[in-house]
Formats: structure tokens, C-alpha cells, sequence
């Protein structure tokens, strides 16, 4: 089911509208297609006007939005033969930040971001996309992998904030941020960075350190 945001309820009434209209046209010998037109373009209208005067909560409301696509989703719209690569080859595998090789546009480039995932197994595999110490150690050693082969960096970044979690705090969660951070400003490759959710705090900051930071139209930072 298509989930709605409280500002969008009178969009989703519309849209009910046009889907029973569809439905009594599917089933009977009713023609009443330029009924459903009229209302898909009133739909579409109210969308429009409605995002083009959000207000700041609502803002945020739409870049934490449960179906806005997330890291696996750009890079399968956009990047060819990716490769991942896992591991930070100190503690473990974060499934919160994903990474590897591939070519975007017929260049080939390390791709690095967070992931949040597409439904509740895969947000909690991913732990929502708050990354814990392994995870920005995991993006420091693909930065200087991408380094080494003269490869550009592409960060796509969406996250809370880092896990506060007391294990990760345990293994150095400001630390490993902080070396993030350092190996952005330390990187001799060319480093772009998209926000396309939310960046919130050092979690963001460790990935987004870059020669450029793009942002989507209703993402936050």
C-alpha cells in the first residue's frame, strides 16, 4: 500500500476517488474516462502546490519518507556491474553503509553511502541506516582503495545520525567518525557527495566531507 503523510491525506482521498472510478470503468460498460482525467490532474495540482510550500517539520517528514529511495535503489537505476565490498578487516561487516566499484556513466568509481532498507527485515538488517564504528572504518578503507587505483569517490548520504549505542561507543564511534572525516579532507581523488534523505549530525558529516555536497530538493542536512 502507498503510504501517505498527513499534510498529503486530501491528495490520497483524490487518488482513492480515481482508483473506484477505474475500477467501476474496469468492471461495467461506464466510460468515464475524462472524469478520471479531470481528477488525476486536480490530484497532481494539489501535489505540486502542497510541496511547493512546506513547512520545515513537513520537510523532514518527507525526506524520512518510508518510500524514498535509498542507497540500493541508486545504484541500480544508475551504476553498472557494481561490485560490493564488505568489511572494515578489524571487527566486522556494517550492513548500515554499502560500498564497492562500478561504473557510472562508462566511468568506473567507488560508491560508498548509507542504506536504510525497503521494508522492516531490511531496515532492521541495515539498523536504519546508522552506522556503527565498523561501518565508517569500512568507508575509510574503500576511500583508500579508491585512491590507490586513481578511482573517483561518489557518497550517497542517508542517515539519523551515527548509532549511540553502547557497543558502539565501546569501539569508538567519535574516533571512527573523526578518521572519516580526515580521510575526505586527506583524499587525493576527486570526492562528490549527494544528500538523498536526511544528514543529520557527525554520522552524515563522516561521508559528506567533500570537494562537493549536492542535496536532493526535500532532503535535510
Amino acid at each position: 500500500m502507498k503510504t501517505f503523510l498527513d499534510f498529503e491525506k486530501p491528495i490520497a482521498e483524490l487518488e482513492g476517488k480515481i482508483e473506484e472510478l477505474r475500477h467501476l470503468s474496469d468492471v461495467g460498460d461506464l466510460n468515464i474516462a475524462d472524469e478520471v482525467t479531470k481528477l488525476t490532474n486536480k490530484a497532481q495540482r494539489m501535489l505540486r502546490q502542497t510541496y511547493e510550500k512546506l513547512d520545515p517539520w513537513q520537510k523532514v517528514q518527507v525526506a524520512r519518507h518510508p518510500e524514498r529511495p535509498h542507497f540500493g535503489d541508486y545504484v541500480g537505476a544508475l551504476v553498472e556491474d557494481f561490485t560490493p565490498l564488505a568489511g572494515d578487516r578489524s571487527f566486522a561487516e556494517d550492513a548500515a553503509i554499502v560500498g564497492g566499484i562500478g561504473r557510472f556513466r562508462g566511468r568506473s568509481c567507488m560508491i560508498i553511502g548509507h542504506e536504510k532498507g525497503n521494508d522492516t527485515a531490511a531496515r532492521v538488517r541495515h539498523n536504519f541506516g546508522m552506522a556503527r564504528p565498523e561501518g565508517y572504518r569500512k568507508a575509510i578503507r574503500l576511500m583508500q582503495l579508491a585512491e590507490r587505483f586513481h578511482l573517483p569517490v561518489v557518497t550517497l548520504v542517508d542517515t539519523p545520525g551515527a548509532y549511540p549505542g553502547v557497543g558502539a561507543e565501546e569501539r569508538g564511534q567519535a574516533e571512527a567518525i573523526a578518521r572519516a572525516i580526515e580521510s575526505c579532507l586527506k583524499l587525493r581523488v576527486p570526492l562528490v557527495s549527494a544528500i538523498i534523505g536526511e544528514g543529520g549530525s557527525g554520522g552524515a558529516i563522516a561521508l559528506a566531507t567533500s570537494n562537493r555536497v549536492l542535496m536532493m530538493e526535500h532532503a535535510i542536512y
